[in-house]
């Protein structure tokens, strides 16, 4: 199985300027865990989490002023269409994140996480003690 197979075709892009608390409330009403960010002045990616925001708000910093450019990860990790689950579980797992952006030629094309992962192999009858032994 690929991560074409598993990812999120629907990608939550935000800009550096927008709130914590914007959002927070994208990915909320989007149920997901993860928005791409991207920055027109340098032309890079980025990734803002769940994590990320929850960390901020934990360390009493104000959503409804800290913008995602302060709180995002901007040295990603991304994955390619035709990477095997296996490959992205991995990467995932020795970097310590939870979500890569899925890049193709053109561009951001999805967002696979852990999730996503787990949902399809359970969906094909693997065990994930099967994966790692």
């Amino acid at each position: 199985m690929l991560v074409r197979d598993a990812m999120s075709t629907v990608v939550l892009t935000i800009g550096p300027t927008h709130t914590l608390r914007q959002a927070a409330r994208l990915m909320s009403a989007r149920r997901i865990g993860a928005a791409v960010v991207h920055d027109p002045d340098t032309c890079g990616l980025g990734i803002l989490t769940e994590r990320d925001i929850l960390n901020a708000i934990g360390s009493g910093q104000n959503p409804d002023i800290e913008t995602a450019s302060t709180h995002t990860t901007t040295d990603v990790v991304f994955a390619a269409p035709a990477w095997t689950l296996e490959e992205a579980a991995e990467v995932m797992a020795h970097g310590g994140f939870r979500h890569l952006i899925v890049l193709d030629d053109a561009g951001p094309v999805g967002v696979v996480s852990v999730r996503d992962i787990i949902r399809c192999w359970a969906a094909a009858g693997r065990h994930p003690v099967e994966l790692v032994g």
